[in-house]
């Protein structure tokens, strides 16, 4: 597959098998080459300051209203009613999401979306929402489409083959995705398959800005990838499933060829991919722990300044170098939700039990920190230059919005782990009051 790089830039693409199928000089002409249509995909409004608008226009075989009514699908296990199920405030911990075994049990990408916790609500373009999904099918003649908001997907086990109007993406663990609102995609897996979900309502992901840090860092712009221009003029007499995700709720509609028929397009509104090794980490090289908003890759603003939506965060192989510092994560309370994940490996403050696939979630002002065993190995270790986070990759989701648990993350599932307080019972007291 190819690619091209860069992270908001205005791109311009189309199929080698359509050479001049892009206008020339126009967006609208009255006439389109090669008889296509001209589409316009709007992922901002028209009178947003041009640093924030976001367009693409798209020349496709068949413009993308050309279907029947939408009717209501019930499939999956997607929510945005955050009151279910009461509010717990606890630390809460998952062993990992169980993947249904096939053929006994096919689930594609769409049947397998479970919704875990989130707040907001898509109507009101303001909120969040983390899905886990579990497949072990792809997706045949049918495709999805977020009316809500913006999808940041995180595969942990197994390699994701994503179709889109603009284009393929090969999406495998340790690389991100983000398909933004209103992209239509469908998902092909090669066995069983999972991941991680950060939906936003009402904004978009950006590069977080580096302040002191200077011109470059974190994840730099040119190693982002955007697919470039595939089409296929495929007719579908059994039918093509188009699903939209709108205002939580699933809906689907029926017409009789691909969606993949876009031969040309350009612009600045796109799905994207990262690889996070790619990251270049920032940390503290005298003594102390520098905030871990160091370690952000993505991030979804609101309208107070430097509060987010929602940050993508991750905890990459890295150096520990402080002196006199006690290394692990720190105990900690947040006026923020934190729920984490892990893509493979072990994270360095709970070695035991935060398994890949599995998550945590500490809640508002929640506290958390290193486990017990953790902290009595870290206070005694010989400090010295150490590599931290080996063959790991531990991320977080992070937003300013109180999070509700779903009924299917707290009960369905039957994934919790309801010891997880436990890990910290054996803390015990070291004060000494004639120490100095």
């Amino acid at each position: 597959l190819q690619y091209m790089s860069g992270f908001g830039n205005e791109h311009v693409s189309e199929d080698p098998r359509c050479p001049g199928a892009l206008p020339e000089g126009q967006n609208n002409p009255q006439v389109c080459p090669y008889g296509l249509y001209a589409e316009q995909l709007s992922g901002s409004a028209f009178t947003c300051p041009r640093p924030t608008n976001k367009r693409s226009w798209l020349y496709r075989i068949l413009p993308s209203v050309c279907h029947k009514p939408f009717k209501p699908l019930e499939e999956g296990h997607l929510t945005h009613d955050w009151d279910e199920i009461e509010p717990d405030p606890n630390q809460l911990r998952w062993k990992p999401f169980e993947i249904p075994k096939a053929p006994q049990n096919k689930m594609d990408f769409v049947s397998g979306l479970h919704t875990l916790c989130g707040a907001g609500e898509p109507r009101g373009r303001n909120g969040i929402a983390v899905h886990i999904f579990v497949c072990n099918t792809s997706m045949i003649d049918r495709c999805l489409y977020n009316s809500d908001g913006d999808f940041l997907i995180v595969p942990q086990q197994g390699k994701l083959l994503i179709t889109t109007e603009f284009g393929k993406m090969l999406v495998e663990p340790n690389e991100i995705c983000v398909i933004q609102q209103g992209m239509r995609f469908s998902v092909e897996v090669f066995g069983e398959t999972r991941g991680y979900i950060l939906e936003v309502y009402g904004a978009h992901f950006e590069l977080p800005d580096l302040g002191p840090i200077g011109a470059n860092g974190l994840a730099n712009p040119r190693d982002f990838l955007v697919p470039v221009a595939w089409y296929e003029d495929r007719q579908v007499p059994g039918g093509y499933t188009v699903i939209s995700k709108y205002q939580g709720k699933l809906f689907a509609a029926q017409q009789d060829h691909s969606p993949y028929n876009v031969v040309a397009w350009h612009g600045n509104y796109t799905p994207y991919k990262y690889h996070l090794e790619k990251f270049m980490v920032i940390n503290a090289v005298a003594f102390d722990h520098a905030d871990p908003s160091i370690f952000t890759v993505l991030t979804a603003k609101t309208t107070r300044a430097g509060v987010a939506l929602a940050d993508f965060v991750i905890f990459p192989p890295r150096w520990g170098v402080a002196n006199n510092t006690f290394r692990p994560p720190y105990y900690h309370r947040n006026c923020m939700s934190e729920f984490m994940g892990l893509i493979k490996g072990h994270y360095e403050a709970k070695e035991e039990g935060f398994q890949p696939g599995g998550g945590s979630l500490h809640s508002m002002m929640t506290p958390h920190g290193p486990d017990a065993d953790c902290f009595e190995k870290a206070s005694k270790a010989k400090l010295e230059p150490e590599r931290v986070a080996d063959g790991t990759m531990a991320f977080m989701f992070e937003s300013s919005l109180s999070l509700a648990v779903t009924k299917w993350g707290l009960q369905t599932s039957n994934r919790l782990d309801k010891n997880y307080y436990k890990c910290w019972e054996p803390l015990k007291s070291h004060f000494n009051p004639k120490h100095k």
